[in-house]
């Protein structure tokens, strides 16, 4: 458990220690609402098992813009930073082994991350990596077709593919899925 951020971040053992004592293991059900659009995230949660997508509402209509998969951590990082309220909403798409830590216990951590230049050089590193994420899919939706942007996904993120729901992926690629039928259809005769 855990071995993708150990290995990322080599904190001596006793060290590690005090931070992973700090995760709850949990065990939930698909589709359970981890935090609500519009309430202040407490919480960071890191993915053993299962499937994550992260989402807010437009005008009634749910849209995906990101999955996150194991040994991933995420939060809403602006509400779990500033005490804001969250632009969106976490939701399990598989069941799912999580372990949840709270916003005290990761400011300790993140203290210790600071003091040494490596380490906060690694985590801030991290932090971008989801930063960039969000700037290639923004931009996808500026100069690629939704075509383009499926191709890109089957290509980049093979497991989102084989793994969820195709009206989320429809969503994430902001089209409705008839659409993405049809288009999943013209890659095919396309092939032949």
């Amino acid at each position: 458990m855990f071995e993708h951020i150990k290995n990322r971040f080599p904190f001596p053992k006793e060290k590690w220690r005090k931070f992973l004592g700090s995760f709850e293991r949990m065990e939930v059900p698909a589709k359970t609402l981890l935090l609500k659009e519009g309430e202040v995230s407490y919480n960071a949660y890191y993915i053993e098992k299962g499937m994550v997508r992260a989402w807010y509402n437009n005008d009634g209509k749910d849209v995906t813009f990101q999955f996150f998969l194991e040994n991933t951590m995420f939060s809403s990082l602006e509400s779990f930073k500033k005490g804001l309220p969250s632009m969106v909403s976490f939701e399990t798409i598989e069941p799912c082994i999580l372990y949840k830590i709270n916003k005290p216990d990761v400011e300790a951590f993140l203290e210790e991350v600071y003091e040494n230049r490596e380490l906060r050089n690694l985590f801030m590193d991290a932090l971008f990596e989801r930063v960039f994420d969000y700037m290639k899919h923004f931009f996808s939706f500026i100069k690629d077709t939704p075509q383009q942007r499926y191709l890109n996904l089957v290509k980049q993120k093979p497991e989102i593919i084989k793994r969820v729901p195709q009206h989320y992926i429809a969503s994430y690629l902001g089209i409705t899925t008839v659409h993405l039928s049809r288009i999943k259809s013209k890659i095919l005769k396309e092939k032949l």
